[in-house]
C-alpha cells in the first residue's frame, strides 16, 4: 500500500503555530515591539530552552523573525501570515454578524408584541 505525506499547506502551518496559548501570548507581546528571548520567555513558568523551541514553531510559520544586532538578537513580528489567517476566518464572522443582526430583529419583535 502506498501512503502519501501531505504537505501541510501555510495556512495549517500558521493555524498549528496558534494553537498553543504560550505561542499566542509571545506573539502578543511582540505585536508591542521585538525582544530577546529572555524578555519574552519572563511571564512563563519554563525553561529558556522551551521558550526558544515555541519560538522555533512560530519562525517555521512565518510568525517571528530573529533580528541580529551584536550580541543581541531580537525576535519580531510577521504578521503577513495573520492576514491569511483573518482572509480564511471573514465569511464566519460574517455569518455569525447576520446571526446576531437577525437575532436582534427577532428580539425587537418579540418585545413589541408582549408590550400590546
Amino acid at each position: 500500500m502506498v501512503t502519501y505525506k501531505k504537505t501541510p499547506d501555510s495556512l495549517s502551518v500558521t493555524l498549528a503555530a496558534l494553537a498553543d496559548p504560550t505561542r499566542r501570548a509571545i506573539l502578543g507581546r511582540l505585536a508591542r515591539g521585538e525582544a530577546p528571548v529572555k524578555a519574552l520567555a519572563k511571564p512563563f513558568r519554563m525553561s529558556l530552552p522551551a521558550v526558544s523551541k515555541h519560538l522555533k514553531v512560530l519562525e517555521r510559520a512565518g510568525l517571528v523573525s530573529r533580528g541580529r544586532d551584536a550580541q543581541w538578537r531580537p525576535r519580531r513580528l510577521r504578521a503577513q501570515p495573520l492576514r491569511q489567517v483573518a482572509e480564511w476566518a471573514e465569511p464566519f464572522r460574517r455569518f455569525w454578524e447576520g446571526s446576531f443582526d437577525r437575532l436582534d430583529a427577532l428580539l425587537e419583535e418579540t418585545g413589541r408584541r408582549g408590550s400590546r
